[in-house]
C-alpha cells in the first residue's frame, strides 16, 4: 500500500493523465478544423456554433456532474465520466455533416463536464491547503499535455489514415486509463476523511455569495484561455497563411507554456500562504498579477510572422493558466471537502457558458473584423474579472 508524501502525488500524477485525455479528446477538433470546414462546407460562424454546442451542454451539465461525483465518490464518478466521454469522442469520428458533428460534440460536452470537478475533488481529497494551487497546476499540466499532443497526433493520424482515426484513437486511450486509475488510487488513503457527500442538494454552497463571484470572475478571466485553446490553428492558417501540416508543431507550442504558467501561479500563492497570507487573499494576488500580464494578448496581431506570433501567444497562454489554477483553487479553500466537486463544477459551468456565448461571437468578429479586434477586447477582460473578485476576497 502506498503511503506518505510521495503517495498522494503518485495518485495525483495518474489523475493528471485523465486531464490530458480530457483535452486531447477536446482539442483534436480544433486542430482538424480546417479539414472539417472544407469537407462539410462550414464557415467560421458554423465552427463557432459547433464549439457552442459542446460548451452549452458542458455548462448545463457541470453542476449535476459535480453533485454526482460528490455523492458517488471520486473513483466511481471519474470512471463513469471518462468512459462515457471516450465513447462520445469516438462517435465524433462517425460524423457526416454539420448536424451530426454538432450532436457528437454536445454528447462530448455532457460527459466531459465531470472532468474538472473530479480533478477538484481529487485535489481536495489528497492534497494539503498550501498544495492545492500546485495540484491545480498539475491538473493544468495534464490539460496542456493533451492540448499540446492534439495537433501533432491529430495531424499525423489524419494525413496517414484519415481524420476519423484521430477521434477513434483518443477514445481508446481513455478506456485504457480507467483500470489504471482504479488500481493506483486504491493504494493510497485520501487526506480528507469525507469521500462521499451528503444526500442533500448543496443549497448551502449555492447560497454563498462568494460562489457566484468566483463564477463571474472566472467567466471574464478565462476568455483569453478559451481564445487560444480553440482558435490558434485557425489564426495561423488565416492570418499567416500556413498549411495545416505546417501548423502541427507550432500550434502545440502555446499549450506547452500553460504548465509553466500553472506552476508559476501555484508557486506564487503557495509562497504567500506559507508567509501567513490567507489562502483566498493569496489566490487573489496571483490572479491580479496574471491578469495584468495577459494584456500582452492585444499585441499578438501586431506580430509580423509566426515565429514572433507563437511566442506572444505562448506568453498570453502562460498567464491565463496562472490565473486559472488560482481561480479553480478558490472553491476548495472556501467550501468543505464533501462539496468540493460541486463548488468547482459551478466554475466549470460558468466557463462552459462563457464559451457558449463567446465562441460564435469570436467567429463572427473574426469573419467581419479579423483577429486584431478580438485580441484587443479580450486582453482587458481578465482585469475586469479581478475587480469583481476583490470584494468577495475581502469579505
Amino acid at each position: 500500500m502506498l503511503s506518505g508524501w510521495p503517495a498522494r502525488w503518485v495518485v495525483m500524477g495518474v489523475f493528471v493523465l485523465s486531464s490530458a485525455l480530457n483535452y486531447l479528446d477536446r482539442q483534436i477538433l480544433a486542430q482538424l478544423a480546417p479539414v472539417l470546414k472544407a469537407e462539410f462546407g462550414l464557415t467560421n460562424r458554423d465552427f463557432g456554433a459547433v464549439l457552442s454546442a459542446f460548451s452549452l451542454v458542458y455548462a448545463a451539465a457541470s453542476p449535476l456532474a459535480g453533485v454526482m461525483i460528490d455523492r458517488l465518490g471520486l473513483n466511481r464518478g471519474i470512471s463513469i465520466v471518462v468512459g462515457c466521454w471516450s465513447l462520445a469522442g469516438m462517435v465524433t469520428g462517425l460524423a457526416n455533416g454539420f448536424a451530426s458533428l454538432l450532436a457528437s460534440r454536445a454528447a462530448l460536452g455532457l460527459f466531459q463536464a465531470g472532468g474538472v470537478p473530479a480533478a477538484g475533488k481529487a485535489i481536495r481529497s489528497y492534497l494539503l491547503p498550501e498544495e492545492r494551487a500546485v495540484g491545480q497546476a498539475a491538473s493544468q499540466l495534464g490539460l496542456s499535455l493533451g492540448a499540446a499532443l492534439a495537433p501533432p497526433l491529430a495531424t499525423a493520424l489524419a494525413l496517414r489514415f484519415g481524420w476519423r482515426s484521430a477521434f477513434f484513437g483518443a477514445g481508446v486511450l481513455g478506456l485504457l486509463w480507467i483500470p489504471l486509475w482504479l488500481c493506483v488510487s486504491r493504494g493510497a488513503p485520501a487526506q480528507a476523511g469525507i469521500v462521499r457527500g451528503p444526500a442533500t442538494f448543496p443549497r448551502d454552497v449555492l447560497q454563498d455569495r462568494r460562489l457566484w463571484v468566483f463564477a463571474a470572475a472566472n467567466v471574464l478571466g478565462m476568455t483569453v484561455y478559451t481564445l487560444w485553446t480553440n482558435w490558434t490553428t485557425l489564426y495561423l492558417v488565416q492570418v499567416h497563411h500556413m498549411l495545416l501540416g505546417d501548423t502541427a508543431w507550432l500550434a502545440g507550442v502555446p499549450p506547452l507554456m500553460a504548465p509553466l504558467g500553472g506552476f508559476l501561479g501555484g508557486w506564487m500563492s503557495m509562497k504567500l500562504i506559507q508567509r501567513g497570507m490567507a489562502p483566498l487573499a493569496a489566490r487573489y494576488r496571483a490572479c491580479l498579477l496574471s491578469a495584468a500580464a495577459m494584456l500582452v494578448t492585444a499585441l499578438v496581431p501586431a506580430m509580423p510572422a509566426p515565429a514572433a506570433a507563437v511566442p506572444a501567444i505562448g506568453v498570453s497562454f502562460l498567464f491565463a493558466a496562472a490565473f486559472s489554477v488560482n481561480m479553480y483553487a478558490m472553491p476548495l479553500d472556501a467550501f468543505p471537502p464533501e462539496r468540493a466537486a460541486f463548488g468547482v463544477s459551478i466554475l466549470t459551468g460558468a466557463y462552459g457558458a462563457m464559451q457558449t456565448v463567446f465562441s460564435p461571437l469570436i467567429g463572427a468578429m473574426v469573419d467581419r473584423f479579423g483577429f486584431g479586434s478580438v485580441c484587443l477586447v479580450l486582453a482587458w477582460l481578465p482585469l475586469a474579472g479581478v475587480l469583481i473578485l476583490r470584494g468577495a476576497v475581502r469579505r
